[in-house]
């Protein structure tokens, strides 16, 4: 943020005047929209972002931008969309792939969610968010051995991930181990998981 604006109005109005004098500069509408998306002004940050896509339509990262925008209004279908737009532009832009991967998981398709995450793993093998869906998106499959690799790798990068803890614990019930189960569940809502309370249910006989 330049030095000279004290808050995000003020930014935005540095930012306006500027785009006035280059209208074209899609980094510019760029910068808008992530300042409107600060104030959570969803609207006025779409508009910002559709502009940036109509001046640079390679823009992928204005496509990710407008896919959590719709992600925000509960728009899968948009978000899927709009990522797989940014995909097209750069093939090898991690975070889109995910955000698609992230809508097949929602709408429970998790083959396609494996082949997304995957892709986002090929091109960023450390995006720990996208490791730890692709370990859940296995575990939808009945790939159980898969997810526990995918989980304690996760895990090893940063040990404090509750969610990878949670898949694990998922993991070791289906294979009937209860009592590591609940192990990982413990973990997982030591790391800040919030554990589903049907599943502590579910951990009971185990305790």
């Amino acid at each position: 943020m330049n030095a000279r604006c004290q808050d995000i109005d003020a930014y935005i109005a540095d930012l306006r005047e500027t785009i006035a004098k280059t209208p074209d500069c899609a980094n510019h509408l760029y910068n808008l929209g992530m300042a409107f998306l600060a104030k959570r002004d969803f609207f006025q940050a779409e508009q910002a972002f559709l502009d940036a896509a109509h001046k640079s339509p390679r823009l992928a990262e204005a496509y990710v931008q407008l896919g959590g925008i719709c992600l925000q209004r509960g728009d899968l279908e948009g978000c899927l969309n709009y990522n797989k737009e940014a995909a097209n532009c750069r093939p090898r832009f991690a975070i889109a792939h995910a955000n698609i991967g992230f809508v097949h998981l929602q709408r429970g398709e998790a083959g396609e969610a494996v082949a997304a995450f995957s892709k986002a793993l090929k091109w960023d093998p450390r995006f720990l968010q996208a490791m730890v869906s692709l370990a859940a998106a296995h575990y939808m499959l009945g790939n159980l051995d898969e997810s526990v690799i995918l989980s304690e790798r996760a895990i090893n990068q940063a040990p404090g991930f509750g969610p990878a803890y949670n898949n694990l614990a998922l993991v070791w019930l289906e294979k009937g181990e209860g009592k590591k189960a609940l192990e990982y569940a413990r973990l997982a809502a030591a790391n800040g998981f919030e554990v589903a309370e049907g599943f502590w249910k579910e951990l009971e006989p185990y305790k």
